[in-house]
């Protein structure tokens, strides 16, 4: 199976698990996914994040621990929604100056810079801009 954005599969992994309540979901691993789930994990809307080597292949997978808050029903996740900004045909770029809030602070906005991947917030400190990949809130 062949995707043409791995990033935006990511997200809908993550969403549709959120959904279903999973614990974890599980996918394929790459550089770009481990920074988000980096970031992810830091920020406080995923519990864990771990790669691990699938016995007789080439390929590892990244597995994402998901974050709940309350008991039984009143369970929700920390997660409320993802949302894929620049895509493999339209790339969304932002300069320093235009880099925006998501929720008024609430979300986060994640930027490939030329210093790495990083939010939104971390990337007006350092004053560098770069292309959004994705918001979470």
């Amino acid at each position: 199976m062949s995707f043409n954005d791995p990033i935006a599969d990511m997200l809908t992994r993550i969403r549709n698990a959120v959904r279903a309540e999973h614990p974890q979901v599980v996918m394929p691993s790459s550089k770009m996914k481990i920074s988000i789930a980096k970031i992810l994990a830091e920020e406080g809307f995923i519990s864990s994040y771990e790669t691990t080597d699938i016995e007789d292949s080439a390929h590892k997978t990244l597995t994402l621990g998901l974050k709940y808050v309350g008991k039984r029903r009143t369970k929700r996740s920390v997660i409320t929604n993802l949302e894929r900004v620049s895509l493999p045909g339209q790339r969304i770029y932002a300069g320093k100056d235009e880099i925006h809030y998501v929720l008024s602070g609430m979300g986060i906005s994640i930027l490939s810079t030329s210093k790495g991947v990083m939010t939104g917030r971390t990337a007006k400190k350092l004053g560098v801009g770069g292309e959004v990949v994705c918001k979470v809130w």
